[in-house]
């Protein structure tokens, strides 16, 4: 019988599916979008959506525990203080996952995992500063 085991093991040990899914919670909140295989996909979904329920909460506790699992201290703000405030309002539903054709090599199904009221200038805003400030300093 199955019972408790949800999800997909995605050819993975328990701990570097653990790893994988925190690194790309990180990422899913850092650029509010991004593109995965389509099994990885519908497994961060549900792990997000309880980040984000958890950081409406916004107490001390939630902050910790979110931290833990994200390992990211300043995703883990960027959570409780943006994250939770635009969606303070929703009771639940804070991502979605589309369906984005297959990859080139493999032919994986790939798709796209978003905030439903995403920033859309949050894709790639750290590559940009990045950018920005290694122009500032080859100028200087």
């Amino acid at each position: 019988m199955r019972h408790g085991n949800r999800g997909r093991k995605l050819n993975r040990t328990w701990s570097h599916r653990k790893a994988m899914f925190s690194n790309m919670a990180a990422a899913l909140i850092r650029h509010e979008q991004i593109v995965t295989t389509l099994p990885k996909a519908k497994d961060l979904r549900p792990i997000v959506e309880k980040l984000v329920t958890l950081a409406k909460r916004g107490d001390l506790h939630a902050r910790r525990t979110i931290a833990s699992r994200l390992g990211d201290e300043a995703m883990a703000k960027k959570l409780v203080d943006v994250l939770a405030a635009r969606y303070a309002d929703r009771p639940g539903g804070y991502t979605r996952v589309l369906k984005a054709g297959f990859r080139y090599g493999d032919n994986a199904p790939l798709a796209v995992i978003e905030f439903v009221d995403r920033d859309p200038e949050a894709k790639g805003a750290e590559d940009r500063a990045r950018a920005e400030a290694e122009g500032e300093a080859e100028a200087a």
